[in-house]
């Protein structure tokens, strides 16, 4: 059984062939875009069993968007193919100064997740249990399955790990800040931002929102990160600074999963804090290399060589 939970939306993504407005563009690739199956992959990757529970559309993108996931590892037996809801769409257009992205994911199949999705006996035997921002505010009906699930996690004694991550072209007229807070000061270990720190808590230095979590929360583990200055990373008797690892970025989406992937392996497989948080570096790095979220994700082999610094021969 999987050792990890994630629960949420996976879009099928479009990326563009070249760059500037999408008006432009006649050739597009297509991928897959979650934040909670891109920790997924990540993980799965690093070794660690995961599995993935949503809804796609019974359509050739849900199909589409399951077998990518499957294919990396990660366990999809729970994935529903709903008959009465689309699959989510995401457009992605690069330029020389910034990445935007475009969804079609109202009223899709994911946010018709509901609580009877979850299967008791799944999560009894996992570890943990990775939610984010996004899914509570989907839907109303999405915001109750999150909340079940916490409840289910915490019964059965699951880590419950949680990353906002805040995407306010979802919010609409509804503040879902304190909702969110809420939810990071029920978990086990927050990842977050520094500038989703700021929106949720009105705090901007690192010490000042470790305090509130651990003082306010049941917070054992955070990491906040600040993108290519690196993260800090704390327990309750720690803090450490993390440095960022070297890399030539290309595209800066998927590199904060990417961290809470190789940050979450680290505490998985029992590493000390400062190693923990150098996974979480080097995963979130490697993925910038790459056009794609998960593509440049490394397996374990080549974590273990990033952290002792062995250069691989290819030749």
């Amino acid at each position: 059984m999987a050792r990890v939970i994630t629960i949420g939306e996976t879009m099928a993504a479009l990326t563009p062939g070249s760059s500037g407005a999408l008006r432009y563009v006649t050739d597009y690739r297509i991928r897959i875009a979650g934040a909670e199956s891109n920790v997924a992959v990540g993980l799965s990757k690093l070794g660690i069993e995961t599995a993935w529970i949503s809804r796609v559309g019974e359509d050739e993108l849900g199909y589409f968007v399951r077998n990518q996931i499957r294919s990396e590892g990660v366990d999809c037996r729970e994935v529903i193919f709903d008959p009465e809801h689309r699959t989510g769409l995401m457009l992605k257009e690069t330029g020389a100064l910034e990445t935007k992205v475009f969804y079609y994911r109202e009223n899709s199949a994911a946010s018709h997740l509901s609580p009877k999705d979850l299967k008791e006996e799944m999560l009894q035997q996992a570890e943990l249990l990775y939610l984010t921002g996004i899914t509570p505010v989907l839907s109303e009906s999405c915001e109750r399955t999150v909340r079940e699930a916490i409840r289910l996690g915490k019964k059965h004694g699951l880590l419950i790990s949680f990353d906002p991550n805040v995407r306010k072209k979802l919010w609409k007229e509804r503040d879902y800040g304190p909702l969110l807070a809420r939810l990071a000061l029920e978990s086990d270990i927050v990842l977050l931002g520094l500038s989703e720190a700021e929106i949720l808590f009105g705090e901007t230095e690192p010490d000042a929102i470790f305090d509130l979590l651990f003082r306010e929360g049941g917070v054992r583990y955070a990491a906040i990160k600040n993108g290519a200055e690196g993260a800090w990373a704390a327990d309750r008797s720690r803090r450490i600074a993390v440095k960022p690892y070297p890399c030539r970025s290309v595209d800066p989406i998927g590199a904060g999963d990417g961290f809470n992937a190789g940050f979450l392996a680290g505490i998985l497989l029992g590493r000390e804090l400062d190693t923990a948080g150098k996974m979480g570096a080097i995963c979130g790095a490697l993925a910038t290399q790459t056009t794609g979220d998960v593509e440049g994700y490394p397996d374990r082999k080549q974590m273990e060589n990033a952290l002792s610094q062995t250069e691989e021969i290819y030749r």
